[in-house]
C-alpha cells in the first residue's frame, strides 16, 4: 500500500514506528529542543506550540530505517540502487485537474503569517521555511526542477531564499536573461519520498517529480496551479505560489548541517501570490542540523559515492558520518582485493562527492556505524608514512567554517586503515570468544538485577 496524504502516510508509519503525539503548550524554542534529542525511531506530531495555528510535524525522514521502509527495501545496497535507479529513470506523472486536489479549495491570500512559520533558535533572524520543495519551470526552455531550499520570512508576503549556483540558481538566471522573475511554487508537507527524490542531484533537465514518480511506482499525481502555472503534487498539505524577483535582501544567519550559524547573504527575495492549505492541514517541518536534516542532505551522495568506489574492490558498507555532519567525512568498508585498493577508493571516494574532506578506508570486519572501532582500526592498521593521502588547497564545502569560504577551498584527508594482504591474521583481528547458552543466560540475569 502506498499512501500519498499526510494522515494515511502516519497510520501506514505507525505499524513501523512509533508516531508520539504532544499536546503539552510549547514555545518554538522546546519545540526545537524536543525535535533534536527524542528517540529516533519515533515521528513527532505537536499539537500545541505556543502562537501557532496548525499541528506541526517532525523526524519522519529522521533515520536510513524509515526511508528503508517507505522504499519496502531492507539493505543499504538496495536502497542505493532503487535511488540511482529512479534518478536514470524517471517517469512521466498523470496530471489530474487542479479542482481534484484537496488544498484547492481552500486559498488563505498572501499572508505567511498565517502558516506557522518557525523560529528554532533564539538567535535567527526571523521565521524559516525549512521543509519547502521549491519547484520551477525554465521560462525559455520548459525545464523543471524540484529542490529543497530554506527560505527566511522578511514580510507580509515576502522571504529571502537561499540558493547555491546548481539547477534553480541555472533557471533564475535564465528568467534574469529574459527580464522576468522566476515562477516558483513551494509545497510544504507531501510524501516523503518526493523529498527524497528533491533532495537528490539528478543531471539538469531530469524532472525530480518524475524521479518521485519512479520511487512512488506511478503514484505521484500531479495538478497545474494556477498562478504560477507549474505542477505540483496533488496530495499537498500546502503550495505557496510565488515569484524569485531579481532583487536580494540579507539571508541568515541559519543554522546549518554542522550545528553552527552560517553567514549573512545577500540572497534573492520570493514574492507570494497565492497560498493554498489542505482541509485539516498539518504543517511539516525539518528542524536545523537535526538527524532529518543531515540524512535528507546526504544520503542522495553517500549513494553516488557507494556507485563510485564499488567498481574498484567489493563494498560492505557506506557511511556519512553523524559526527561529519553526514556530508564532510565519510567511512567506507571494503574487501581489499589488493594492496593500493584502499587508496584508490580515497580518490574515487573524494570525485564522487567534492565536498568531502576526509575518507577513512576500513576492512569488511570493521562496523563503521561504530566510531569506536573505526578509531580501533586507525589504531591498529594505520601508518602515516604509508597510508595517508593529503591533498591540499582542494575544492571543497561552503558548510565547513575552517575551511577558505571565499575561495572555497580545503585540505583533503584520506585515510587507509586496512590492514596488508599478506599480513598475519593475528596480529591484526581481535581475539574472541563465543558465548555458550549458560554465560548469556547469566549476562540477561545480571542486566535484570541491575535495573
Amino acid at each position: 500500500m502506498i499512501a500519498m496524504n499526510m494522515r494515511e502516510l502516519l497510520d501506514l508509519m505507525s505499524e513501523e514506528f512509533p508516531v508520539k503525539i504532544i499536546d503539552e503548550p510549547l514555545t518554538e524554542e522546546e519545540f526545537t529542543y524536543i525535535a533534536l534529542h527524542a528517540n529516533v525511531e519515533n515521528i513527532l506530531l505537536f499539537n500545541n506550540i505556543k502562537g501557532k495555528n496548525m499541528p506541526i510535524l517532525t523526524n519522519i525522514l529522521n533515520s536510513r530505517e524509515k526511508i528503508k521502509f517507505l522504499l519496502g527495501v531492507k539493505s543499504d545496497h538496495e536502497l542505493y540502487s532503487k535511488i540511482l535507479y529512479a534518478c536514470k529513470n524517471p517517469s512521466k506523472n498523470k496530471v489530474d485537474r487542479f479542482e481534484s486536489a484537496p488544498f484547492s479549495r481552500n486559498n488563505i491570500g498572501k499572508n505567511l503569517s498565517k502558516l506557522p512559520i518557525l523560529k528554532f533558535f533564539p538567535k535567527d533572524p526571523g521565521p524559516y521555511i525549512t521543509s519547502g520543495i521549491v519547484i520551477a519551470k525554465g521560462p525559455k526552455s520548459g525545464v523543471y526542477n524540484a529542490s529543497i531550499h530554506r527560505l527566511l520570512v522578511i514580510g507580509e508576503d515576502k522571504m529571502t531564499i537561499r540558493i547555491v549556483p546548481r539547477h534553480l540558481w541555472r533557471l533564475y538566471r535564465e528568467a534574469a536573461e529574459l527580464g522576468v522573475p522566476l515562477k516558483v511554487s513551494i509545497v510544504i508537507g507531501t510524501h516523503p519520498l518526493v523529498l527524497l527524490a528533491a533532495a537528490s542531484s539528478p543531471p539538469f533537465g531530469v524532472n525530480e517529480l518524475e524521479v518521485a514518480n519512479t520511487l512512488l511506482k506511478g503514484r505521484l499525481d500531479l495538478v497545474k496551479v494556477p498562478y504560477s502555472n507549474i505542477l505540483v503534487p496533488k496530495f499537498s498539505e500546502i503550495v505557496i505560489e510565488g515569484e524569485i524577483l531579481h532583487e536580494e535582501a540579507l539571508e541568515g544567519p541559519f543554522v546549518d548541517a554542522t550545528g553552527t550559524y552560517d553567514i549573512k547573504r545577500l540572497q534573492p527575495i520570493v514574492k507570494v501570490n497565492a497560498i493554498w492549505v489542505s482541509p485539516n492541514a498539518i504543517y511539516y517541518t525539518i528542524v536545523p542540523s537535526s538527524e532529518e536534516h543531515l540524512i535528507l542532505m546526504g544520503l542522495y551522495k553517500e549513494a553516488i559515492i557507494w556507485d563510485y568506489v564499488r567498481k574498484i574492490a567489493p563494498v560492505k558498507k557506506v557511511r556519512l558520518t553523524r559526527g561529519g555532519c553526514r556530508w564532510l567525512h565519510v567511512a567506507i568498508s571494503i574487501k581489499k582485493l589488493s594492496e593500493g585498493d584502499a587508496k584508490n577508493v580515497i580518490m574515487a571516494a573524494f570525485s564522487a562527492h567534492p565536498s568531502l574532506k576526509h575518507v577513512i578506508v576500513v576492512d569488511e570486519d570493521i562496523d563503521i556505524d561504530n566510531p569506536y572501532e573505526i578509531e580501533w582500526a586507525i589504531a591498529t592498521r594505520f601508518q602515516a608514512t604509508k597510508d595517508l593521502v593529503i591533498i591540499p588547497r582542494a575544492r571543497g564545502s561552503s558548510l565547513d567554517p575552517s575551511a577558505d569560504q571565499e575561495n572555497m577551498l580545503t585540505d583533503k584527508v584520506g585515510i587507509d586503515a586496512t590492514k596488508p594482504i599478506k599480513a598475519k591474521e593475528k596480529s591484526f583481528n581481535r581475539v574472541k570468544l563465543k558465548p555458550s547458552p549458560k554465560c548469556v543466560e547469566i549476562l540477561k540475569n545480571l542486566e535484570r538485577l541491575s535495573v
